[in-house]
């Protein structure tokens, strides 16, 4: 009984900390207001399977306790290509300079995925990066790197594990322990952590999520986290339900919905699969660009994804990419960096993103020489296309009508600023 007792004590005492830094509570609007201001990151999805060139874990052979399937690499293979894993030519600042040079404001490393791989030195686990002819600490390099650029940074976390033998088995338990002592080694280790990012593969979910929650926020207060480590079934990835203790939603490989009520992010690859593929088909500079608005003006943010070569670099063809959109920002960074998603619900014509007494409106496609839009609830004062040409306003009771010829339209989105007379309330 005086067991009991002393765990449920250690448990509360564990939920009262977990927004709480210096003794003050850390809210979840002040949590998340530079991430909401950013709303452009880099995930990045790496390990040794980038040798072989097949997606990360899912190309792994064996089972996957509580899911069904197993990929096309023997087990025994994929195991041990920790042995072969030399990435010499990573450097942790070019990294971070390739994502400042996108436009992105944030990094999310894969430090473990699903099939147990740790990127750190781990003194819990000995499938790790310290025992690859590499040895040295990613996590820890791109920690330091993104610190001294500025970078926000965060550790995506698969609290699935499907090489050890404890998970999802009677000895749970003890695989629990051993993932906490993880999470405590990437909390802790590091400096100042800005974001966590679990992952679901729609299998049932024992992971002691009070305790976990109770963990990550006493080390890292201030930390976001995502709503995947609640998951624990393919109707609760659909479902995308924010938990109490999960700060955001995370649509995958898709566009969300307008929603400017639960934040929310979507995860997208650059290429077709997250880990690096030879002669993979990239999304270009238009279609990147096009994703991107569509996210902001749903009131989301884009995290997109690079998978580095098995050298250690971003593919050459990525970064030519990732470099035109920061181009396309440092110009018209305005209409999406600090901004919400709104007035106008976002579609196939484009969207509308707003500030204060300011409106942004991508235009993605145009009815010839004109679009229709809806009526606002606050007069329009003045208006100007920022990617040129002259734009000419009419604003109705019945709606707000944008012209502008065709040969002046911008082929990728015009985006024009309105001016208004009073702030745009959110609706």
């Amino acid at each position: 009984m005086r067991t009991i007792l002393l765990a449920i004590c250690s448990m509360i005492v564990t939920v009262l900390s977990f927004s709480q830094q210096d003794g003050r509570e850390v809210k979840k609007e002040d949590r998340l207001s530079w991430w909401r201001e950013s709303r452009f990151g880099m995930f990045i999805h790496w390990g040794p399977v980038s040798i072989k060139g097949t997606e990360i874990s899912w190309s792994r052979g064996g089972e996957r306790r509580g899911i069904k399937g197993k990929g096309e690499i023997p087990v025994e293979v994929y195991d041990s290509l920790y042995k072969q894993f030399n990435p010499a030519k990573f450097r942790a600042d070019e990294w971070v300079s390739i994502a400042h040079s996108a436009g992105m404001k944030y990094m999310v490393l894969t430090a473990k995925h699903c099939d147990g791989f740790c990127l750190w030195n781990s003194s819990v686990d000995d499938y790790s990066i310290a025992n690859t002819p590499f040895k040295r600490d990613v996590c820890g390099e791109l920690s330091a790197a993104a610190h001294t650029a500025g970078m926000r940074v965060g550790w995506y976390y698969s609290p699935m594990d499907w090489r050890d033998p404890d998970c999802r088995t009677e000895r749970n338990s003890v695989y629990v322990n051993r993932m906490q002592g993880h999470l405590r080694e990437l909390l802790s280790n590091y400096g100042r952590i800005d974001l966590m990012w679990f992952d679901t593969d729609g299998g049932p979910a024992p992971w002691d999520q009070a305790a976990t929650y109770g963990l990550v926020r006493s080390l890292q207060p201030r930390l976001i986290i995502n709503n995947r480590l609640d998951m624990g079934s393919l109707d609760d990835y659909k479902a995308q339900n924010i938990g109490p203790n999960a700060d955001y939603q995370t649509p995958e490989q898709r566009i969300g919905a307008f929603d400017n009520v639960r934040p929310w992010e979507t995860c997208m690859t650059l290429g077709t699969q997250w880990s690096w593929k030879p002669q993979d088909t990239i999304k270009t500079f238009e279609e990147c660009l096009r994703i991107l608005v569509q996210c902001v003006a749903g009131d989301g943010n884009l995290l997109l994804n690079v998978g580095p070569m098995p050298s250690g670099e971003i593919e050459p063809r990525q970064v030519k990419v990732l470099r035109q959109i920061g181009v396309w920002l440092a110009k018209y960074g305005e209409s999406v960096y600090g901004t919400r998603g709104g007035p106008f619900r976002n579609g196939e014509w484009g969207g509308s993103t707003l500030k204060g007494k300011t409106v942004y409106l991508h235009i993605l496609k145009w009815d010839e020489n004109q679009l229709k839009l809806p009526p606002l609830k606050a007069r329009i004062i003045r208006g100007e296309a920022l990617t040129g040409g002259n734009v000419k306003i009419e604003q109705t009771d019945a709606g707000t009508i944008i012209r502008m010829p065709v040969r002046r339209q911008n082929k990728v989105n015009t985006v024009v600023k309105l001016e208004m007379e009073t702030p745009v309330p959110l609706e």
